[in-house]
C-alpha cells in the first residue's frame, strides 16, 4: 500500500484546485468518513502504543485544523473569482423589467375570519373554539331545539351515531356540529358572566349547490350581562357589518324565529353602488340574532332572572360572497389560481 500523502502534499493539492466541483472532490478525498486520508490515519492511531497515542492525536488535530482552513480559504478564493468573471462577461440591461414573482397569501376565508376577530376584538369580544364532533345534547338539546325539529333529521344533519337508536342518552350520541352554537354552550358552562365572545369555525349540513356546501364556516357571537339589551345587539351588529362589508350600509330588522333566542330577529342590509346589476341597492338578509332564550341560560346554569344577553350568527362564505359579488360558493374550494389571485 503506498504511503498516504503528507500535510505539505495535501496543502499543495488544495491550492492547485481550479474550480469548486474539483475542490469538493478533494475535500471528500481528505475528510471522507470511510476512505478519507484523515479518517484512515485516525484508524492507525488506534493501533499505536499507548504512550504514542497522545502525541499522534495532537498532530492529527493540528493537521485537520490546517487542512480545514486551507479548504475554506481556497473555496472563498474560487467563489470570488467566479463572481469577478460574471462581472466581466455578463452584461446587465438596466432597461429590462424585473420578473414578476407570485406571492402567497391567506385564502379568502381565513383572511375574512381574521378580520372578524380583529373587528370584534376591538369591541371586547374574545375568541373561543370547540370540537367539530359534538354530542346531541350540546348541539341540539341544550339549545332548546325540540325533539321533532327538522334540523335533527338525518337528511339535514351528519349523524355519527345512529339517529334512530334511542337507547343511548343524548350525551352519548354524536353529530358533526351543524353550527358553532355548541361552543356557546360549552363557553357558558365554563365561564361566569358577564362575558362576550365570538365562535368561528367549520360546520356541517347536508347541502350542496351554488349557494350551499356540506362544509362551510360560521362565526357566532354571545354577550351576557346584567343590563344587555336589544339596543346593545343592534349597535354591535351595525358596527360589525359596516366594518366588514359596507361602510354605508342601511339596516332593516325583522322578527324571526329561532328556538334558542326570544325574541329573534333577522337583519337585512343594503347599500348603494355603481353597478345596476349588482346586489348593491337591494335588501339582503345577512344575519340571524336575538336575545338568548331563558331556557338556554338555565341549561348552562346561568340564572335568567339575574343575567340576560344576545347571540348572533353569520355565514362566513355568505358574507364574502355578498362583499365581493361572488356568484358560486364552490369557487372557494376549487383552488383555482385565477380566482384566488383576485383577493
Amino acid at each position: 500500500m503506498p504511503p498516504s500523502p503528507s500535510l505539505p502534499e495535501l496543502l499543495a493539492t488544495v491550492a492547485a484546485v481550479t474550480d469548486l466541483p474539483a475542490l469538493d472532490a478533494v475535500e471528500q478525498e481528505i475528510f471522507g468518513r470511510k476512505h478519507g486520508v484523515l479518517t484512515l490515519r485516525m484508524k492507525e492511531i488506534q493501533n499505536a502504543l499507548p504512550e504514542q497515542k497522545k502525541e499522534l492525536g495532537k498532530k492529527m488535530n493540528v493537521m485537520k485544523q490546517t487542512l480545514t482552513e486551507a479548504v475554506e480559504r481556497r473555496r472563498k478564493e474560487l467563489e470570488l473569482a467566479s463572481v469577478a468573471s460574471i462581472a466581466e462577461t455578463d452584461r446587465l440591461d438596466v432597461t429590462l423589467e424585473l420578473p414578476k414573482k407570485d406571492r402567497g397569501h391567506l385564502h379568502l376565508i381565513p383572511q375574512f375570519i381574521a378580520q372578524v376577530e380583529e373587528v370584534f376584538g376591538r369591541m371586547g369580544f374574545e375568541v373561543a373554539e370547540g370540537p367539530e364532533i359534538e354530542t346531541e345534547e350540546n348541539n341540539f338539546n341544550l339549545l332548546n331545539i325540540p325533539e321533532d325539529h327538522p334540523a335533527r333529521d338525518a337528511q339535514d344533519t351528519f349523524w355519527i351515531t345512529d339517529p334512530s337508536d334511542k337507547s343511548k342518552p343524548a350525551s352519548e350520541r354524536f353529530v358533526l356540529r351543524t353550527h358553532t352554537s355548541n361552543v356557546q354552550i360549552r363557553f357558558m358552562k365554563s365561564h361566569t358572566p358577564p362575558f362576550r365572545a365570538i365562535f368561528p369555525g367549520k360546520v356541517y349540513r347536508k347541502d350542496a349547490d351554488a349557494t350551499h356546501s356540506p362544509m362551510f364556516h360560521q362565526f357566532e357571537g354571545l354577550m351576557i350581562g346584567k343590563d344587555v339589551s336589544l339596543a346593545n345587539m343592534k349597535s354591535v351588529m351595525m358596527e360589525a357589518i359596516r366594518e366588514l362589508i359596507a361602510p354605508t350600509a342601511e339596516f332593516r330588522f325583522r322578527t324571526g324565529f329561532f328556538p334558542f333566542v326570544e325574541p329573534g330577529l333577522e337583519v337585512d342590509v343594503r347599500w348603494q353602488g355603481d353597478e345596476e346589476e349588482s346586489r348593491e341597492g337591494r335588501w339582503i338578509e345577512i344575519v340571524g340574532c336575538g336575545m338568548v332564550h331563558p331556557n338556554v341560560l338555565r341549561n348552562c346554569t346561568i340564572d335568567p332572572d339575574e343575567w340576560q344577553g344576545f347571540a348572533f350568527g353569520f355565514g362566513v362564505e355568505r358574507m364574502i360572497m355578498i362583499k365581493h359579488q361572488i356568484p358560486d360558493l364552490r369557487l372557494f374550494y376549487q383552488g383555482e389560481p385565477r380566482f384566488l389571485k383576485q383577493f
